[in-house]
């Protein structure tokens, strides 16, 4: 069956903010955390620094029951990478009921910033908007009324 995941890249910092989002949503990460540590040497390659191999090479959380599934990795500096959060990408959440819509808005904007409170919208949803602590931009909309 087709899905679609929400891949998000961070500097450093990518198992925290996993196990932050598993806070949010429970549940267990897909395979365990990959470190950078088991990809094999490449011919040409510079060694590995020795701080990044402990890094996130690749996690996958399931959320709302698997229809979902959040996947990350380190994108560091150091291995070439340039992370630039701005406002290109939201993840947005579909919860069944307002109750839940407020548990997650509450949780994700903890220690972020709300854009737009959890309100009923002129189409009808329950509506908010908010990022997060990482700088990762989410929305909740709830057709229960």
């Amino acid at each position: 069956m087709a899905s679609v995941s929400t891949y998000l890249n961070f500097p450093r910092n990518t198992e925290e903010a996993f196990n932050f989002y598993k806070s949010v949503f429970g549940g267990e990460f897909m395979g365990g955390i990959a470190r950078f540590s088991s990809v094999p040497p490449q011919d040409g390659a510079p060694a590995m620094a020795e701080e990044d191999k402990n890094l996130v090479m690749h996690v996958a959380l399931p959320i709302f029951g698997g229809a979902h599934v959040l996947m990350g990795t380190d994108a560091p500096e150091s291995m070439g990478f340039k992370v630039n959060f701005g406002n290109n990408i939201y993840i947005s959440l579909h919860p069944d009921t307002r109750a839940e819509a407020r548990r997650l808005f509450a949780a994700l904007s903890a220690g972020g910033k709300v854009e737009m409170e959890l309100q009923d919208m002129f189409w009808g949803d329950y509506f908010g908007s908010c990022t997060d602590k990482f700088g990762v931009q989410w929305m909740v909309n709830c057709a229960e009324k």
